[in-house]
């Protein structure tokens, strides 16, 4: 919580190079009448461009139509990884299996040149077989183990050679390798290579995918370290598997509870943001005259003690409680000057407090006239659960593909990609962090367009029927190819940090401290740029829902509007993400209270750690979807809020937009800046005063 603050804080300094980078490289892609616009006036923010007259919902036009294009064809480029790879076969060898001699199970197979046991007819041994199933490297995909295609998988232990030979003539089920007869099995001098590994343990077919899979699976447990000690109890795994299932009502009525708490909360947050509000305020101020006072007095108490203490020669006992007492003069010197500043911050950022209450109001008012607001977490959730299962599939499909090759240490045959093609894994893994990030950027789009049209509509009972699905047909129609840029530009700057994140964990215990602090401070300035680089985009989308503007010319009139407030984004990123965090706790205990009562009726189940853990992660989970989805209709409210205040002073012809709740805040505001008109000059975090049409707002 506190980082993202801090990232939210460093808005103003890292925009700065944003704006910069958007001068020079994002003009790139937009359309030619945005080019237009962009050359008389400079991409870096002229006087003429703040000038521009901004005309919500009346014109629209294509906008970034290049970046449409370049986005359409990467796409393109992904589909055809997608063919390829089944077309080559690494599908049926995905989904069939295949032995360590290239042969795919359940078909006829051609021979591969230098492997003799490769080309068999494995019609009728539609199973693969390992013979050492605890022997996999499942993390580089390489089957140490050998893998055989076999009619049948062992259902009972095996034990001795000569059970793996009466199950062989029982069954037609041969376990040991084809060049092995089965009556050798028991005598075979190579048996412990190409025999498996005694004793043999009864698995079961995996439903979809082929392989025979041992029915205990606690072999496993190397590849989950930090589960081991628990999973090796397996009275205790058997009793919390077995209470997840006789409470699997009870959990998903709790979900459903999560589900529920979280659209009412965004209902009624409006009623009780004023309380959560000056709540926190006052925890605040007072745990930090607590604090402070706390630190004052064990100073007093421990000088105290060290004057009455006596002695010609100092102790090591006094020396120590010497240091003490310095530490803790400096502790207190810094927790006072700390108190000062919050007290003075809070002071002078009071009225902007009140701004984040009523942005709070009105966005409750926007959830009950737009009530498909609060589908929109499902229809995200949903799209990004459908192209992460098929990206996995392309992405399983990719391991499998390729031309078989034959490992000179063990013998075993593996699909490997050569030349350019072994680069098509980078490309997807692009493909992956582009389009998720496309899918986030269109629920940004669409609420902004939603929400513009709610602001800038005067008479609300004029409103589409579906501002929803009038916003998504806008943003089908005019807006993809902004969309594609913006979640490029998070692309650019994610590709790096997930690489570096990579090299972190790789040498994670080889590095010097030198070394694993810089790879740290990189990755964490990357991940604060992602953070302020979102918050313009999702800004910039705003502007392009109002104004119908490429991304380039967008980015620039959101920044200046956002430095013309900044003390008031600030505000508004602080007290309103840690009023959204009180509501995900909140949903959290509930839900948890919830479960902790309806486990306690159910007498018969006693461990409650599994159940509680998953009921607990995904009311958070929801909470944060749907509290995510709040947080952008009050950054898109201060932005429309921000534009109507500076280009309408509510005199004849130039009336305000906004919400009642909004207006009655500036007629405050004027009356407090006609008492004090000097001072609200000189607050350069304010609005800049409005002098056209004689109306003057600070």
């Amino acid at each position: 919580m506190c980082i993202h603050i801090l990232a939210s804080n460093l808005f103003t300094s890292a925009v700065l190079q944003a704006r910069k980078f958007c001068g020079h490289f994002l003009c790139f892609g937009s359309s030619s009448h945005s080019l237009n616009r962009l050359s008389t006036m400079g991409c870096g923010g002229s006087s003429e461009q703040k000038q521009r007259e901004w005309k919500p919902l009346e014109d629209r036009s294509c906008t970034d139509i290049p970046w449409l294009i370049i986005f359409t064809l990467f796409c393109i480029g992904m589909a055809c990884i997608a063919g390829f790879s089944i077309s080559t076969g690494a599908a049926s060898r995905l989904i069939s299996g295949y032995d360590s001699y290239g042969n795919t199970c359940g078909q006829k197979n051609e021979k591969i040149e230098g492997v003799e046991l490769s080309g068999r007819d494995q019609t009728d041994n539609k199973y693969v077989f390992f013979l050492d199933p605890c022997n996999i490297d499942i993390l580089n995909r390489k089957i140490k183990s050998m893998a055989l295609c076999v009619s049948k998988c062992p259902d009972r232990e095996l034990k001795t050679y000569t059970d793996v030979k009466k199950f062989a003539l029982q069954n037609g089920s041969e376990l040991c390798s084809y060049d092995i007869p089965v009556y050798k099995y028991p005598s075979h001098g190579e048996r412990s290579k190409k025999c498996p590994k005694l004793p043999v343990p009864p698995s079961k077919s995996l439903p979809v995918f082929h392989r025979c899979t041992p029915v205990d699976i606690s072999c496993y447990a190397q590849f989950a370290e930090a589960f081991v000690t628990f999973v090796s109890d397996n009275s205790m795994l058997h009793r919390v598997i077995a209470g997840v299932m006789a409470s699997k009502e009870i959990i998903m009525g709790l979900c459903v509870l999560a589900l529920v708490l979280s659209i009412i909360l965004m209902v009624v947050i409006r009623y009780i943001s004023v309380v959560l509000v000056w709540m926190l305020t006052a925890l605040v101020v007072l745990g930090s005259l607590g604090g402070t006072g706390v630190l004052w007095w064990l100073y007093v108490d421990h000088r105290m003690n060290l004057t009455n203490q006596t002695g010609t020669t100092p102790t090591p006992q006094q020396q120590l409680a010497t240091d003490n007492v310095q530490a803790l003069l400096v502790y207190a010197v810094i927790a006072t000057v700390f108190t000062v500043i919050l007290l003075l911050l809070l002071f002078f950022m009071r009225k902007r407090v009140a701004l984040t209450i009523t942005l709070f109001h009105v966005a409750g008012k926007v959830f009950t006239h737009l009530p498909l607001l609060a589908l929109q977490p499902f229809w995200t959730f949903l799209s990004l659960m459908l192209f992460w299962v098929s990206w996995l599939g392309v992405f399983l499909f990719l391991g499998t593909t390729g031309s078989p090759v034959q490992s000179e240490e063990t013998g075993l045959v593996e699909f490997r990609m050569s030349g350019p093609l072994q680069y098509m894994v980078w490309y997807h893994a692009v493909g992956l962090i582009w389009i998720s990030q496309f899918i986030l950027a269109c629920q940004q789009m669409t609420v902004a367009g939603a929400v513009v049209t709610y602001y800038f509509t005067r008479n609300k009972s004029q409103l589409p029927m579906t501002p929803i699905v009038s916003s998504m047909l806008r943003l089908a129609r005019y807006h993809l190819g902004t969309v594609a840029k913006g979640s490029f530009i998070i692309t650019l700057v994610e590709i790096p940090r997930l690489i570096l994140t990579y090299i972190q964990n790789q040498l994670k215990g080889k590095e010097n401290a030198c070394a694993r602090c810089m790879l740290k401070a990189c990755i964490c300035c990357l991940w604060c740029l992602t953070k302020c680089l979102t918050y313009l985009n999702q800004n910039a989308y705003t502007a392009t829902a109002i104004n119908s503007t490429s991304f380039c010319t967008s980015a620039c009139d959101a920044f200046v509007i956002l430095v013309e407030n900044a003390l008031r984004v600030a505000t508004i990123n602080t007290v309103g993400d840690f009023v959204l965090f009180l509501g995900k706790v909140l949903i959290v205990s509930c839900t948890a209270f919830v479960g902790v009562l309806s486990l306690n009726y159910q007498r018969d189940y006693t461990v409650w750690v599994l159940p509680l853990l998953i009921v607990c992660l995904f009311s958070w989970l929801v909470a944060h979807c749907f509290l995510s989805v709040f947080e952008i209709v009050v950054d898109v409210l201060f932005l429309c809020f921000a534009v109507d205040t500076k280009h309408n002073d509510g005199s004849p012809g130039r009336e305000f937009y906004m919400d009642k709740a909004l207006m009655e805040f500036v007629e405050n505001s004027k009356k407090m800046a006609g008492r004090d008109r000097a001072k609200a000059d000189g607050d350069g975090g304010e609005m800049k005063p409005m002098t056209r049409g004689g109306g003057t707002f600070a």
